[in-house]
């Protein structure tokens, strides 16, 4: 599917329309995941499984993309899946409300309810990704990722702060979560807007995949045809599988998917900090929104180096993730909220820059594929960090961060192997790439 190249807006405006979306939507999901450590600690949870709902949570936001990508690229449909996967953010999270009345269904309902707003995630960010890409690569893929994760992050750190502040006063963590479908609801009738006005990104619903015969499975002999629905399955597992992305994108998604691993979640982070006696409850959001701030930060410095220097900036996120551990685990304040704010950094540069190299790794008709595929190795990775941190974190901390070290060495020589060669190669060796 080739999305339409005019548009009522200027490609900027596009981006900050998408940026404003995500700033709403932030300020629900992060301000959820500001105090998730704190809140299933209430409800009976230990660290492990602390470690792997996060962890799980992480995996169905990009595992399933696997899935939500390829669809998005088949049927064309990038807004209908955008507009239904916010609306799982906005609905679930203000449903953890409930969780403290139900008694011992609570823990139960809240870990369901997590994991059906990260899924609400997978739906939408590849389509989201190939739009917000469509419309950047008249800007800059670097700057317009940048920009756009910058907005993000504006929600990522003022819904903590609403979160910490309903916290503090009530002396409950239910009424946030209550709070929260207020910018639920701005995020959707925004987007519903948003659409209304980008009319030239709109895909034409139900429209198949154009494939190039090159791209036909290697089985089917020159000049033999398949049946057209046998045609579309066959080419529907080649595409879903990643059989058609090129191999600097396999080297990469593998170096991602290290750096996701070793980079621990918030969730078990937070869950340190309350249960060691560092911080209160209502300061864990307050310190989640300082991290998410240096995530904005790093996100811009990261993006607009991207498009000065290329990939070669990806070097600092395995020495930012292979750091936090040994700070934001730490029995000092001081100390632990830097690392924290080291997290946040890496957050920034993995959710924005990363990106912007799948973007230029893969031919634009392949984007949501390969962001779908690119998510499901991280999320796979996400899985076991998470499950691996809860686990290492309840037996020795010393040998979390060696595991952590490890892993990022790993990330650092599959990036290199990713860069070896110039970015004008990587593209005349890419599938489709003119």
């Amino acid at each position: 599917m080739t999305l339409r190249s005019t548009t009522t807006w200027s490609p900027w405006r596009a981006v900050v329309g998408f940026g404003v979306v995500s700033l709403a939507a932030d300020m629900v999901y992060e301000g959820a995941r500001s105090i998730t450590g704190p809140l299933l600690a209430s409800l009976g949870a230990t660290a492990v499984v602390v470690g792997l709902v996060t962890g799980a949570g992480e995996a169905a936001a990009l595992v399933l993309r696997l899935v939500f990508g390829p669809l998005a690229d088949r049927s064309g449909r990038y807004w209908t899946l955008t507009l239904a996967g916010y609306g799982l953010t906005a609905v679930c999270v203000p449903l953890l409300a409930v969780t403290p009345f139900i008694g011992a269904a609570g823990l139960t309902v809240a870990c369901v309810l997590l994991l059906a707003e990260r899924t609400g995630k997978a739906v939408r960010s590849p389509s989201k990704s190939a739009l917000l890409a469509h419309a950047a690569g008249a800007v800059g893929s670097g700057r317009g990722f940048a920009v756009h994760k910058a907005l993000d992050q504006v929600g990522a750190f003022s819904g903590p702060l609403v979160v910490a502040a309903l916290v503090a006063t009530t002396g409950a963590i239910w009424p946030a979560m209550a709070v929260l479908a207020v910018p639920g609801a701005a995020a959707i009738v925004l987007l519903v807007w948003l659409r209304r006005r980008t009319s030239g990104m709109e895909s034409i619903e139900g429209t198949e995949v154009a494939v190039d015969p090159a791209a036909e499975p290697a089985s089917v002999r020159p000049g033999e045809t398949l049946p057209d629905s046998a045609g579309r399955a066959r080419r529907a597992v080649h595409a879903a599988v990643g059989a058609e992305l090129p191999r600097d994108f396999f080297w990469f998604a593998a170096s991602a998917g290290a750096a996701t691993a070793g980079l621990v979640t918030f969730g078990v982070i937070s869950f340190h900090l309350t249960t060691a006696g560092l911080l209160p409850v209502a300061a864990v959001p307050v310190v989640y929104a300082g991290g998410m701030a240096v995530a904005a930060v790093a996100a811009l410095v990261s993006g607009f180096a991207y498009d000065r220097w290329g990939g070669r900036v990806l070097y600092a996120l395995p020495l930012l993730v292979a750091v936090v551990p040994a700070l934001a685990f730490s029995r000092t304040v001081a100390l632990a909220v830097t690392g924290v704010l080291l997290w946040g950094a890496a957050v920034g540069v993995q959710d924005s820059t990363v990106k912007a190299l799948v973007a230029d790794l893969v031919p634009s008709g392949r984007r949501a594929t390969a962001y779908g595929v690119f998510a499901a190795v991280q999320g796979s990775a996400a899985l076991l960090g998470g499950g691996a941190a809860g686990y290492l974190y309840s037996q020795s901390i010393p040998l979390l961060v060696a595991v952590v070290g490890a892993t990022q060495l790993a990330a650092m020589i599959l990036l290199v192997l990713t860069l070896r060669r110039p970015s004008a190669d990587r593209s005349a060796a890419a599938p489709g790439s003119t």
